[in-house]
């Protein structure tokens, strides 16, 4: 009785061709995705920032040809008095948000996670001005402080106290787009906070509770421990987003009274729109996005270092 024995199809010179074919077609397939995305990112990404780099070092007005001027365009900037003035403006928007836009979010969901009940209704409320474009968010605070029949100063009218100049004054008009740029984009900073909140055990609670610690030692030493990360990763982002302000400054002020309202997107807008320098408003940008850049990498080290 002879048994036969099953050979190997590579031992009988046989290769498997079905396979291969298949394993190739589905390597095609992935790699002509991915060279899709990277074709659309290096059209709409990478393409721009490239082609802005370069700007920065050439006299572009789009009227004649452009011409190289190496750094003139650098020295401009840092000779225009309202460079500086844009800066400071930016850094004085950037640390208000930070006390209004950081520390409100953050109390706010502390307290909406402590409630029973209407947790869904209340997070609803607080999440509803972030699906407001922004331009509307603009023109109905706009109308809110408007000086005459605004609803600020009726309502201070109301109580028998003078009404404000709240845009048209240089000691008002920054703390008023704060507000708004606040109320416009807290929504989304509670709920990152509260998901953060629901994560902490509930026995770190009951044990500073038994130790007799009061509600702001329970906040102090286990809330704020607890939450560091989510903190430390909004304070970044909230830096990085807050230092682009426009919206705001454009619609409801122009950079003014004066110059006191005057950002560094708002300046690098007028550069390129008004003054029709565009070489000058790419080399803002760039010093910008070195700013920015700074911020970036220390996100990308603080999220590597959490995972």
């Amino acid at each position: 009785m002879s048994t036969a024995v099953r050979l190997p199809s590579a031992a009988l010179g046989v290769r498997p061709t079905g396979r291969l074919r298949r394993r190739v077609r589905e390597n095609v397939t992935a790699y002509g995705l991915l060279c899709a995305a990277l074709l659309v990112f290096a059209g709409f990404s990478w393409y721009p920032i490239v082609r802005g780099v370069l700007l920065s070092f050439q006299q572009v007005n789009f009227v004649t040809a452009p011409t190289w001027v190496g750094l003139e365009n650098f020295q401009k900037l840092f000779a225009d008095p309202q460079f500086w003035q844009a800066w400071l403006n930016t850094l004085l928007f950037t640390g208000l948000a930070l006390v209004f836009g950081f520390a409100v979010p953050f109390a706010v969901a502390v307290l909406l996670n402590e409630l029973r009940h209407g947790k869904a209704y209340f997070r609803l409320v607080v999440y509803l001005p972030v699906m407001l474009p922004p331009v509307v968010v603009a023109l109905l605070w706009k109308w809110f402080y408007d000086p005459g029949p605004g609803l600020f100063n009726t309502a201070l009218h109301a109580v028998g106290l003078p009404g404000l100049s709240w845009l048209n004054s240089p000691t008002t008009a920054m703390l008023s787009l704060v507000l708004v740029s606040t109320w416009a984009n807290m929504g989304s900073a509670t709920l990152i906070y509260l998901a953060a909140l629901q994560t902490i055990p509930g026995d770190l609670y009951e044990a500073a509770e038994l130790d007799g610690a009061g509600l702001w030692r329970r906040l102090w030493h286990v809330t704020v421990p607890q939450t560091r990360f989510a903190l430390l990763v909004m304070l970044l982002l909230q830096i990085v987003a807050t230092m682009q302000v426009f919206t705001e400054p454009y619609i409801m002020t122009g950079g003014g009274p004066g110059d006191s309202t005057v950002t560094v997107l708002l300046l690098l807008y007028k550069y390129a729109f008004f003054y029709n320098d565009f070489g000058t408003a790419s080399a803002l940008s760039l010093l910008l996005f070195v700013v920015l850049g700074v911020f970036g990498l220390f996100y990308v080290r603080l999220t590597r270092r959490a995972d």
